[in-house]
């Protein structure tokens, strides 16, 4: 037996490490048309799944490239290793006191020990652990070959992979999005052989349904991939665009060269989306130009967009000023001399929807808006909070409460006529074609019926934010009847216990908070909401809807917690900041954007010089007045005796009456100012005197010195949060 132990080894000369033989990987699941919106999340897990398959079963390798078109995903691996990396196992057994007796021969416990690691006792070796030396069975495995490894894990992989819908397509049990129709997997050359959904592996894959280049008859016997490295070349053979980047590069120079041909550009507003939507269900990406009759430019010009672009996937096309031009420009799959079957095709299709769209524009019309307000009252809101005519009376309340609180009652009377007419537009034939006209269609059907232009234009502007990048409403009208929807949502939604949790938000109220925060903050108004949320919920009161338990604090609470993320996301506010200002509103206060220009102040602060051994000094008094106990009073300047006290109460005098007015007016760079001017004299202070001092007055006094400079920090927020280097 060998007795071993390790031990570090001498330095010798490097030697230059041997490369292992390495090999190329293809591995593809061809099937029927998948959604465009499960593509590219599948292609992100494909990869991760392979990465982490390659390192957990010890096979290095170079580049992983994914691909994925409609009927395909696919990953290539590059410099894999031909064969796993050798590994070296140990396995700690009976300590060496125990699997010997007194002669040295192995025990029992020896014996059994290297039985069950399948070595013989004579090639254990020892290993000294904290608790003495520990028999050792070391294993040494020289590693499989890739082929063996993949073959035995590539249908684990696959059947691990989640989609949002999938369905049993056969009698294999595998659930799919769409049914599985080849399965492609090379190492090398050589072809692997396993099942997946009951199609069985091999080195033939499919080309585009329609247009192949090469030779006649590739469809229907396949495309043979000779090598994984030839796998995109074979693709274009076969009339497929593998790589999705290359087809949104293909698509985007496309559009670009269109709309310059036709001195026009590509509409922006959800340019990206669509591509996305043409870069996923196209194999062989192509656009071809179209037009539609100039006639239709009487339907506002957000129906014919909506019309081509939900419907149809198709870009629209505006000119230099923005206006719609009559011409889309449609994604096809196909790639040919002669196009123009196609383009007649996609005119006949867009006629049909914009005639419907006409149709509901002029339908529409000849019913006032005003009169559609009646019709909301058939329309539920949700099933504990009435219908969409009570909402409408409680915003038409709240506009009034936020004219008022925002100083601008000039806006009130337009504002509640918006409120009374804003969800009118619901129960049109438009919005129920396109539900993301809302608000939209309102302005223009306000206009239509003679209402005041910033009547319409609230009614139009009252749903933005929608996203994240949308701006906010730009007229007062607008921003104020905007809060009255967002509020009057999040009170009705808390007071009947429907909040949000964890990741579970189905009526998107995180989203109408943060909405709620940027009309406050980049509106710059100044509103307090408590007495606003506390007259929504007597309002939801009279309709027999209690308060419960999450109305109140906990509500100003949440939207302080979207306030944060507004700091972290968009102003980029250090975490330390934010928890100085919110920690101690605690839910509390109501007034957002007074909590974020003491936050914007704080920020903007500290980077300034001796703002973190201000911060140092304010700590060290804060944590002894936490600590400390005595009898608090007014500090009694007969028993200031040091010249470093007296400097720090009339300092903290002058900054006291200093900071009061100043936080009053809102000027809190102001008064930061006020409070580093303090630095001195509280490092004075602290050098030149005992705080707790042998006689009980003098110590008493001094802690109430302290407690003093406490407060007047406290008055801007909680500084005792703020992180400084070191501490």
């Amino acid at each position: 037996m060998s007795s071993r132990r390790s031990t570090p080894v001498s330095a010798k000369k490097a030697s230059k490490p041997k490369r292992l033989p390495t090999t190329s990987f293809l591995l593809e699941i061809g099937s029927e048309e998948l959604p465009w919106q499960m593509i590219q999340p599948a292609m992100v897990q494909l990869v991760e799944s392979m990465t982490g398959l390659l390192a957990n079963h010890r096979l290095s390798h170079d580049r992983i490239q994914v691909f994925g078109t409609p009927r395909r995903l696919a990953v290539l691996v590059q410099g894999l290793a031909a064969r796993q990396t050798p590994a070296l196992q140990e396995a700690l057994g009976p300590s060496k006191a125990v699997a010997f007796d007194a002669q040295g021969r192995p025990t029992k416990a020896a014996e059994g020990f290297a039985k069950s690691q399948g070595v013989d006792v004579g090639d254990l070796e020892t290993r000294e652990t904290s608790k003495g030396v520990y028999l050792c069975a070391v294993k040494r495995e020289k590693g499989l070959p890739v082929a063996t490894v993949l073959t035995a894990h590539l249908p684990y992989l696959l059947q691990r992979l989640t989609f949002p819908k999938t369905m049993k397509w056969n009698v294999s049990g595998v659930r799919y999005p769409r049914p599985v129709r080849w399965v492609v997997a090379l190492v090398g050359g050589r072809a692997l052989s396993f099942d997946f959904a009951g199609v069985a592996s091999g080195m033939h894959s499919r080309g585009h349904r329609f247009m192949l280049r090469g030779k006649q008859g590739v469809a229907s016997k396949g495309i043979r991939i000779r090598r994984p490295e030839l796998y995109e070349t074979a693709m274009t053979r076969g009339g497929v665009v593998a790589d999705p980047a290359k087809r949104r590069e293909a698509l985007a120079g496309k559009l670009k060269q269109l709309a310059r041909s036709v001195k026009g550009r590509v509409y922006q507003a959800n340019y990206e989306e669509l591509l996305d939507q043409a870069v996923y269900s196209l194999e062989c990406p192509n656009i071809l130009t179209g037009t539609f009759d100039e006639t239709y430019l009487d339907v506002p010009a957000e129906v014919l967009i909506a019309s081509m672009e939900e419907h149809q996937g198709f870009f629209s096309v505006v000119n230099r000023k923005g206006e719609l031009l009559p011409r889309f420009f449609a994604p096809t799959n196909m790639e040919m001399k002669n196009m123009e079957l196609i383009k007649v095709g996609n005119e006949r299709v867009l006629a049909a929807r914009l005639a419907d769209a006409r149709y509901f524009f002029d339908e529409d019309r000849k019913t006032k808006l005003a009169d559609r307000v009646s019709d909301l009252n058939g329309v539920v809101f949700h099933k504990k909070l009435g219908s969409l005519h009570d909402k409408t009376q409680r915003m038409i309340n709240l506009t009034y409460d936020l004219g008022v609180a925002a100083g601008d009652s000039q806006m009130i009377p337009p504002c509640q006529r918006a409120a009374f007419l804003s969800k009118a537009d619901l129960v049109t034939g438009m919005v129920g074609e396109f539900p993301g006209l809302q608000g939209v269609m309102g302005e223009h059907y306000a206009a239509h019926d003679g209402e005041p232009v910033e009547v319409c234009q609230a009614i139009g502007e009252h749903y933005r934010p929608r996203t994240p990048d949308d701006a906010i409403p730009e007229t007062a009208a607008g921003r104020l009847l905007a809060l009255a929807d967002r509020l009057d949502t999040l009170v009705a939604f808390f007071c009947a216990g429907i909040v949000p949790s964890g990741s579970e938000d189905p009526f998107g109220l995180r989203r109408s908070a943060f909405g709620v925060v940027r009309i406050v903050i980049e509106a710059g108004l100044n509103v307090n909401l408590g007495d606003i949320l506390s007259h929504a919920e007597r309002m939801l009161a009279t309709q027999e809807i209690e308060a419960g338990e999450h109305t109140g604090p906990p509500l100003l609470k949440f939207l302080e917690e979207r306030l944060r993320y507004y700091g972290r996301t968009v102003a980029g506010y250090r975490e330390d900041v934010m928890d100085s200002v919110l920690d101690r509103a605690d839910g509390a206060a109501c007034d957002l954007r007074d909590l974020f220009l003491r936050m914007e102040a704080l920020q903007a602060i500290t980077s300034q010089q001796d703002f973190e051994s201000l911060i140092v000094g304010f700590k060290r008094a804060h944590r002894i007045v936490e600590k400390e106990a005595w009898t608090e009073r007014t500090v009694d300047t007969a028993l200031l005796t040091h010249p470093t006290e007296r400097t720090l109460h009339e300092a903290v005098e002058t900054a006291g009456r200093a900071v009061g007015q100043m936080l009053d007016a809102r000027d809190y760079r102001g008064a930061l100012q006020q409070l580093i001017g303090l630095k001195t004299p509280i490092d004075q202070f602290f050098d030149g005197v005992l705080v707790n001092a042998p006689e009980p007055e003098v110590r008493a006094n001094r802690l109430s010195l302290l407690r003093q400079v406490d407060d007047l920090f406290s008055a801007f927020g909680d500084l005792s949060q703020i992180q400084v280097q070191g501490q």
